[in-house]
């Protein structure tokens, strides 16, 4: 079953080159905070360009729950109306968070330090995924947790009444850990300090500094030490969310593998602690472009022109970069199977306990169709078989995970014989419109 209803199977077919302009939606990181933080703001915050996708969706639903005003004004425009840092009220209800690991681990930790009690939950694939990462260190706090065994949701939390900040060192590269205990610390007085080994997207630094928090960011022997003073009145914001770089990989490794393709897609952030994926690619050889450089929101932005790359080769990607593109290695994976050569990725052990096993899920996709696949604890290595001789002709698991549906959607465009996959639903969760694009552009992708 997907998360949210009947399976969908899916099926890409070979196509002819892919051209035109994708417009990809809104950041997904961006979209889950800007709701959050709106909500920890004392008045208006208003919000353009937001993700619909069924994961900021329910993070919505769930702001709605600790009582902040959140409307939907139309054209990816919202309204948050603020309840203050504190002051979520208690839900009356369980918090169902759907397939998204980081609506419910920002959402805990932003109630974590409310003298409120939540109870949280998820579809199949979050509520088998690890949050003791989390609860972890906001136990530190204060709160508690209670959920089933190996930390999983369903899952209550007691925030913490008398919450005490925290000196926290982040054990494994997390932005979701990282944030989830800076959103706590916003209620805890006195400085709540976050230590991180190797840096992580730092949307949630930004958009706190950006909404008036007190917060620094220093580098030392430890590590990115982050330091945030503690109970801060927000101020609302204005908010242009950035489109997803996630999001644009997909549209821009397809052109960069069918024939002919020539794709722009406009105004993507290019965070540097998000934009690994495209480094990546144009050091194996890729046609990958950067035009009209610009700032929005703090952020920087550029449109991308991918270009079809027939000449691909493998690489060793640097570990220290998994931490800016650990969504994108399946996707990644793909290009890697019309490279020549092998792609080595090592240091990427997070995609173990992603909303699937992504190693597993896409080692074993690409093995059925045809692509030599090797793997350990945290690596894995694609032999890539130029291109062309991608085989294809194989059905493939989604394991309920959006990225790995769409990444064999677009094994399936350059393959030899179609590729299916057996449930394409769960891409609703963070890109709705990624059919009727691809489409648009000139793939073809059915529902069987």
């Amino acid at each position: 079953m997907s998360g949210h209803g009947a399976p969908i199977p899916m099926i890409s077919t070979a196509c002819g080159p892919l051209t035109g302009t994708a417009e990809v939606p809104g950041d997904k990181s961006i979209s889950h905070r800007s709701l959050i933080l709106g909500a920890m703001a004392v008045g208006e915050t208003t919000i353009e360009g937001l993700l619909e996708g069924q994961d900021v969706l329910d993070t919505a639903k769930a702001m709605r729950a600790f009582g902040a005003e959140v409307t939907e004004l139309g054209g990816g425009k919202w309204s948050v109306h603020g309840v203050g840092v504190g002051g979520f009220a208690e839900p009356d209800g369980v918090i169902d968070c759907g397939n998204s690991g980081t609506g419910v681990r920002l959402i805990m930790g932003a109630m974590a330090t409310c003298p409120i009690t939540a109870t949280f939950t998820g579809d199949a694939s979050l509520n088998g995924r690890p949050m003791a990462r989390v609860t972890d260190p906001l136990a530190l706090f204060g709160c508690q947790a209670v959920g089933r065994s190996g930390g999983r949701l369903p899952m209550t939390l007691v925030g913490a009444a008398d919450p005490v900040p925290v000196r926290y060192v982040v054990p494994v590269p997390s932005a979701q850990v990282k944030s989830a205990v800076l959103l706590a610390g916003l209620n805890a007085p006195g400085q709540t300090v976050v230590i991180e080994a190797e840096a992580t997207r730092d949307h949630t630094e930004r958009m706190l500094a950006g909404f008036g928090a007190e917060i620094s960011v220093e580098q030392t022997d430890e590590g990115r030490v982050i330091t945030l003073i503690g109970q801060p009145e927000l101020k609302p914001q204005h908010i242009e969310v950035p489109r997803d770089p996630s999001s644009a990989a997909f549209p821009v490794c397809a052109a960069l593998i069918v024939p002919g393709s020539d794709v722009l897609v406009p105004g993507i952030g290019l965070n540097p602690t998000r934009a690994g994926l495209f480094t990546t690619l144009r050091e194996m050889g890729a046609d990958l472009t950067y035009e009209n450089e610009r700032t929005e929101g703090g952020e920087p932005v550029a449109d991308l022109r991918a270009r079809f790359s027939p000449y691909l080769k493998g690489i060793e990607v640097p570990p220290a970069r998994a931490a800016s593109m650990i969504d994108e290695y399946p996707v990644l994976s793909v290009v890697a199977s019309y490279a020549t050569g092998q792609t080595v990725m090592r240091g990427v052990k997070e995609l173990r306990v992603k909303e699937s096993d992504r190693i597993d899920a896409m080692a074993k996709g690409l093995r059925a169709n045809g692509v030599e696949v090797e793997e350990g604890p945290d690596w894995w290595i694609v032999t890539g078989r130029g291109h062309g001789n991608v085989a294809g002709g194989a059905t493939c698991a989604s394991q309920l995970d959006h990225r790995i549906a769409m990444s064999f959607l677009i094994l399936g465009m350059a393959s030899q014989d179609p590729v299916q996959v057996d449930d394409g639903g769960p891409i609703a969760t963070s890109f709705p419109i990624f059919e009727p694009l691809m489409a648009a552009l000139g793939a073809q992708v059915s529902r069987t």
